[in-house]
């Protein structure tokens, strides 16, 4: 019989919060303790996100390309806004960039005008 520690061993630590108890939900590796979804295959990729192609990808593995249209995964605080971008906003027509930081999606949010994003915080629509 497996013990619950051999099992998590095999799978990687979550990236967004490092919680040790993730698991499998069909092709996503799931983190129960911040909620994050990701693609067993980023996992495998070394840090940075554009992996070792430079593509850019969204949270879920998906390949990116200017002018497409991306939903925001989680709420975002934002500088100077009280409410900050909420999760399910759509963004559309935007634009990668080597951007500073990791942000690397160069885009105009309505509501709050233009800004850069991360692609981990993306999921194209």
């Amino acid at each position: 019989m497996a013990d619950i520690s051999d099992v998590n061993e095999t799978l990687p630590p979550c990236p967004e919060c490092s919680g040790v108890y993730t698991y499998e939900m069909g092709a996503l590796l799931v983190c129960p303790e911040c909620g994050h979804e990701w693609s067993a295959a980023t996992s495998a990729e070394p840090a940075g996100g554009a992996g070792d192609d430079g593509v850019i990808r969204d949270a879920v593995g998906n390949v990116l390309a200017d002018g497409d249209t991306v939903t925001v995964t989680r709420t975002l605080k934002v500088k100077g806004s009280p409410s900050g971008i909420k999760a399910g906003t759509k963004v559309r027509n935007i634009r990668l960039v080597d951007g500073v930081d990791g942000h690397d999606i160069d885009c105009r949010v309505e509501g709050f005008g233009p800004m850069q994003l991360k692609s981990s915080v993306v999921r194209k629509a």
